[in-house]
């Protein structure tokens, strides 16, 4: 099947009004599984009028399940029965008065044995609505935390990639392998300024046979 075959059903399936035309194409794109349902989350939660709203779902949903090691367990489970864990996940749905489309998202990734990709639809369509905001998505891995003077020099200089009406969405991790530098992925760009990677090229040029 098409990719955009499968995200129009995936769009229908969690689309709860009139059938779905056509989606709605999203301001910046994500990839793989979790990128098709988050996309198809999108289209449908703009056509209800429902983006904020499942954003803030999303977001409890999340907090929940990284907070409580069973129920991670128990939607991930492959032995658990889709249609009645689909069925428990609607009733839940319900309950805590969720959005339609989020309560959709719920039931068809439950049917189609997918629950298990929850927290990466959900960072998928986080991706998504921050360019919808206008934010770009910036990351930095850096061997050393940075310390706030840091952290505004590499925003002010980041800024250089953004259009007029962007703003910068910054996170940081510390991962002390790079060794010193930085790597910076912002939008669609990657930049690898570790000393690990030069380490690493001068070592294969030095291992080259002569």
């Amino acid at each position: 099947m098409a990719a955009a075959t499968k995200l129009s059903v995936i769009a229908r399936s969690l689309s709860t009004s009139a059938p779905v035309a056509q989606l709605v194409k999203p301001p910046v794109q994500v990839f793989g599984v979790e990128g098709r349902y988050a996309t198809a989350l999108y289209s449908a939660a703009t056509k209800l009028k429902q983006l904020e709203t499942v954003e803030k779902d999303l977001n409890q949903i999340q907090a929940a399940v990284r907070g409580n090691p069973k129920l991670k367990e128990s939607i991930a489970s492959p032995i658990a029965q889709r249609r009645d864990l689909a069925s428990a996940l609607r009733e839940t749905g319900k309950q805590a008065r969720l959005a339609d489309a989020t309560t959709n998202l719920l039931e068809t990734m439950a049917e189609n044995g997918r629950l298990k990709r929850l927290d990466g639809v959900i960072n998928a369509f986080k991706t998504i609505m921050a360019a919808h905001r206008g934010e770009v998505v910036c990351e930095v891995i850096t061997a050393k935390p940075l310390d706030d003077a840091q952290r505004k020099q590499l925003e002010n200089s980041l800024k250089a990639f953004l259009k007029p009406n962007e703003t910068i969405l910054l996170t940081s991790k510390v991962d002390p392998s790079i060794m010193g530098g930085l790597i910076v992925s912002i939008g669609d760009k990657y930049v690898d300024m570790s000393i690990s990677k030069r380490v690493n090229k001068y070592t294969a040029l030095i291992s080259q046979p002569c």
